[in-house]
């Protein structure tokens, strides 16, 4: 959480981010702690926490590939 948190001054908790990972508003706006999560955070930390929050893969997967595609940069959960 310190990796998604520190950076921006944020406070989430792991449902908020848990919600945001699965919103595609997050792209659209460019939510920065949904981008850490997704770019600065290891894939395999990325898949627990998408496992032990019961989190819908593939909706994380269309999120991260929409991130990705603003971003210009690869990410591991891309769908």
């Amino acid at each position: 959480m310190t990796t998604v948190n520190a950076p921006y001054g944020a406070n989430l908790s792991a449902h908020q981010l848990a919600a945001l990972i699965i919103d595609p508003n997050s792209a659209k706006t460019f939510n920065a702690s949904a981008f850490a999560f997704f770019s600065e955070v290891a894939p395999t930390l990325q898949k627990t926490f998408v496992k032990h929050m019961g989190l819908d893969a593939a909706a994380v997967g269309r999120v991260a590939g929409a991130f990705e595609k603003v971003s210009g940069y690869s990410l591991p959960l891309a769908a």
